[in-house]
């Protein structure tokens, strides 16, 4: 540092703001920075803090306290190196260690009349003033968007290492809508939360639309509806209205892209939607069960629409993760389960949030009918057939192609090439045999799975395969093993 620099220190009680101008400056500084370096983003994301107040403490080291959005976001903030970030050049303005604290920014809560307690009524409608009625009067009730979950918030979402970095960017979405985060692309398997951010972003926009953009239309759907909806306004010859309502909208939410394969004039028609509505700057938010770069059948300028956005992962939570989830719900629902039966339902349910708060629903239903108290052996009997039945449903198929390939000694990669020698055929045709049998996904959704085959392709192998079943009775053993091997893979 240099020697000429001049320091001027103000001493003084807490809260006179002696180092405001010190927080701005930094703050402003570092925000240029990141901004030449083209991480404009980064910036407005993560460092989401509020000066409080300053003071003096008794070693004499300032105090700065800032304001953010949770415990999680200062540690994670902290973890990250941001707010050593900022420390570091407060510290090199003011040319002295200081120290950072926070306070976690309270949630604004509605006026409401303040009751007397007396038993006297005439007193108590006394006690309150016209003016007190007035303003009670003037806070209009709480509306919720008619297309949104109102429980679906970000206060509500439990926050994991799975899920943190997919928690923080929907927020910064859903702060500044249409700029850094749209299109916003989520995405993961069923049940872990990519809906609920989704609709937490709805909620949250709804509820703080940006300055002077206070009657922003909001539209959440899922593809299923707008397939139908698009295909319905081609029946009754109504596109016009269909393009009206869509291209029109400020925040555009649409859940389970995925749905869109094969959908070709759909497709067209939302490229033709998204064209409009990024060109004006709309927020535009995407869910899918599967990574960009496994979506075929989706055309490549619809696609290269999609890649414009931010693809975020959701992976399953960890164990310390589902526990916290399932202490959260219990807290929502006003219930209280023993910690034994919380910790074994959070061992033995590995792969969504969905699954997790049914089992923990079926211990307090039990619970409340039978008015029995809950034990662990109680809940290991009474989950036994729900726990099966959760192993079963989460078979993916790519599960089944690595325990196929494992089986018959080839890789993964040739189970889903073009090769035609026998020793690659059969093994596919079991494997598209198996996944036809595990899962839900159709003809179609299969033959994406194995390179993007033609649904005719998957359908001969699979009759192929049950053909050779009634009579061939090694082949039945096999497949039961393979069907075992293939609902096991992922228990822990």
């Amino acid at each position: 540092m240099s020697n000429n620099k001049i320091i001027i220190i103000f001493k003084s009680p807490m809260g006179e703001e002696n180092f405001r101008g010190f927080w701005d400056e930094a703050y402003n500084l570092l925000k240029e920075e990141y901004k030449a370096n083209g991480h404009e983003n980064e910036f407005n994301l993560w460092f989401n803090m509020s000066y409080v107040e300053d003071s003096i403490s008794d070693n004499s080291i300032p105090q700065i306290t800032v304001s953010v959005p949770s415990d999680f976001m200062w540690n994670s903030m902290i973890t990250k190196g941001y707010i050593s970030a900022i420390q570091s050049k407060i510290e090199e303005l003011l040319g002295m260690t200081v120290t950072i604290n926070y306070v976690v920014k309270k949630k604004e809560t509605t006026l409401s009349v303040p009751i007397n307690s007396s038993n006297q009524e005439d007193k108590t409608d006394k006690s309150i003033s016209s003016d007190t009625i007035k303003h009670e009067e003037s806070v209009p009730k709480k509306q919720t968007h008619p297309q949104l979950n109102s429980d679906l918030r970000f206060e509500n979402f439990v926050i994991g290492d799975n899920s943190d970095f997919a928690y923080s960017v929907s927020l910064a979405a859903a702060k500044n809508p249409g700029h850094g985060y749209s299109p916003l692309l989520l995405y993961g398997g069923t049940g872990l939360g990519k809906t609920h951010l989704m609709q937490s972003i709805g909620n949250y926009i709804f509820e703080n639309p940006p300055e002077g953009k206070e009657n922003l239309k909001i539209i959440y759907l899922t593809t299923e509806n707008f397939i139908n909806e698009f295909t319905h306004s081609i029946r009754e010859k109504s596109t016009d209205k269909f393009k009206k309502k869509y291209r029109n909208v400020d925040v555009l939410l649409l859940d389970d892209i995925h749905f869109l394969l094969g959908k070709d004039s759909t497709q067209e028609e939302l490229f033709y939607t998204f064209e409009a509505l990024y060109n004006k700057k709309a927020q535009i938010v995407f869910t899918c069960d599967r990574p960009l770069s496994e979506l075929k059948g989706i055309e490549e300028r619809l696609m290269s629409r999609f890649k414009l956005g931010t693809p975020i992962d959701l992976q399953p939570p960890s164990y310390e993760t589902r526990k916290a989830i399932l202490l959260k719900k219990m807290e929502l629902k006003g219930k209280k389960i023993p910690d034994d039966v919380i910790d074994y339902i959070a061992r033995n349910v590995h792969s969504n949030v969905r699954e997790l708060e049914s089992c923990l629903n079926t211990m307090i239903n039990y619970s409340e009918l039978l008015q029995k108290p809950l034990t662990i052996d109680v809940a290991k009997k009474k989950l036994s057939d729900s726990l099966n039945q959760i192993y079963d449903s989460n078979v993916t198929i790519d599960d089944i192609q690595k325990v196929v390939a494992s089986h018959y000694n080839i890789s993964l990669s040739d189970i889903k090439s073009e090769k035609r020698n026998k020793k690659f055929v059969f093994p596919r045709q079991i494997a598209v045999y198996i996944s036809r049998k595990l899962t839900e996904y159709s003809f179609p959704e299969i033959g994406n799975e194995f390179g993007g085959r033609d649904h005719t392709t998957i359908m001969h192998s699979y009759e192929k395969i049950e053909d050779l079943l009634k009579t061939d009775s090694s082949l039945n053993s096999t497949i039961e093993l393979l069907i075992r091997e293939s609902k096991e893979y992922k228990r822990i």
